[in-house]
């Protein structure tokens, strides 16, 4: 019976400086595919994906109205990158959260069982949707304006409980029994004081506000012939739109050290690979210097950094704010305002990072290049899709 390889591996860091290297001679040099033959074809290993879909719909019920149409366009291309890069379990975001299950029932239905463009449609049998903080009211002012209101004073930025909410699509089965969340642990009781916007929440604030702008969750999924894979998911805050008190940014730090906190609640053989929008980049871009090392840096991570030419030819040709950063384009993961007045340029913020236990066969981003004939899958978010196979036997 098939199963995943689960040892202690390591990949070395050249193959990322390789591979940028050639990205950058194709940008000028040669026509890059970014969708190579067989990334659809993944026999022998388990593909395990994020996706930011950004399909969040300002009204509470409208993207299961969008859902049910089978119409929607952004949905269709969303729904077409998935049937080509074909991942056996993928964790989507900005998904918002529907109690009733429609939304999801009519997205597998109306858009990921039916062709796109002439893809093979995909079935993904099992879910597994949380409730989220968004939308939420924490009940007290949290901004002090002296109003009771959302988003204002919700525990996650959003107009409605379950915004930007998150799904996990599986083709095996969740072992919903041993899922743990930790969606309503306090900021408080999370983190150091170091990372509280001391100043900013009032000590009423302070006390009830939750530490997840989302949730936090271990979501095991039981794959056949192998030990229980653990997916870590999350989507902290974005670090921005806040102030110089940076309660955005200490926020998005103190939900990435969380995770790391997870990681080590788990014996020491798990299998695991943390999947999410983390929202913060290794050294470009606004979050917290050291956010997201924590977690590259984490003993029991392995620290891959999937790679895109479609990637490294953007942030060549955008210009702009990318001219300055530290990182590699090639694997940047989100197309965002490459103005540096107004923005961050192209920035790594999505991850899928197996830990040491996993065997990793491939990985990458599904950003196609400009020339490339699927390149119209751009517009499906301003996010890309990030993927990691692991090997079976």
């Amino acid at each position: 019976m098939a199963h995943i390889r689960c040892y202690t591996t390591t990949t070395p860091a050249c193959w990322g400086v390789v591979f940028f290297w050639l990205c950058l001679f194709c940008v000028t040099g040669c026509q890059a595919v970014s969708t190579p033959p067989g990334l659809a074809q993944h026999d022998g290993v388990l593909r395990v994906a994020t996706f930011n879909t950004a399909m969040s719909r300002d009204e509470p019920g409208a993207l299961r109205d969008a859902m049910r149409s089978g119409t929607d366009a952004q949905a269709k291309r969303v729904a077409e990158v998935l049937q080509r890069v074909r991942p056996d379990i993928v964790l989507l975001q900005e998904v918002d959260f529907d109690p009733t299950d429609e939304a999801y029932d009519a997205f597998q239905e109306r858009y990921l069982g039916v062709s796109q463009n002439a893809a093979r449609p995909i079935v993904y049998p099992y879910r597994y949707a949380p409730p989220v903080n968004t939308g939420v009211s924490a009940g007290v002012d949290l901004n002090g304006d002296g109003e009771l209101s959302v988003p204002q004073d919700a525990h996650g930025w959003g107009n409605y409980p379950g915004h930007y909410g998150m799904v996990v699509l599986s083709k095996y089965p969740i072992v919903e029994d041993d899922i743990r969340t930790f969606r309503e642990l306090r900021w408080i009781d999370a983190s150091p004081e170091s990372l509280q916007a001391t100043g900013y929440y009032s000590d009423e604030a302070a006390q009830v506000l939750r530490l997840s702008s989302k949730t936090h969750a271990d979501v095991p999924v039981a794959v056949p012939g192998m030990m229980t894979l653990h997916l870590l998911v999350s989507h902290p805050t974005p670090p921005v739109f806040d102030g110089p008190e940076d309660r955005n940014g200490r926020r998005n730090a103190a939900e990435i050290a969380l995770i790391p906190r997870m990681i080590d609640a788990l014996s020491v053989d798990s299998c695991f690979i943390v999947l999410g929008d983390l929202n913060a980049d290794p050294n470009d871009g606004d979050s917290r210097p050291g956010a997201v090392r924590v977690l590259l840096d984490h003993a029991s991570i392995q620290p891959i950094a999937p790679v895109s030419t479609g990637g490294a030819r953007a942030a060549l040709l955008d210009g702009g704010a990318n001219q300055t950063h530290r990182s590699d384009p090639a694997a940047d993961t989100a197309d965002w305002n490459d103005d540096p007045e107004r923005g961050s340029g192209n920035l790594r913020v999505d991850y899928a990072l197996p830990s040491v236990a996993l065997s990793v066969a491939g990985s990458g981003v599904f950003w196609p290049t400009a020339d490339d004939p699927l390149a119209y899958l751009l517009d499906a978010s301003d996010h890309r899709l990030v993927w990691v196979d692991l090997e079976r036997e």
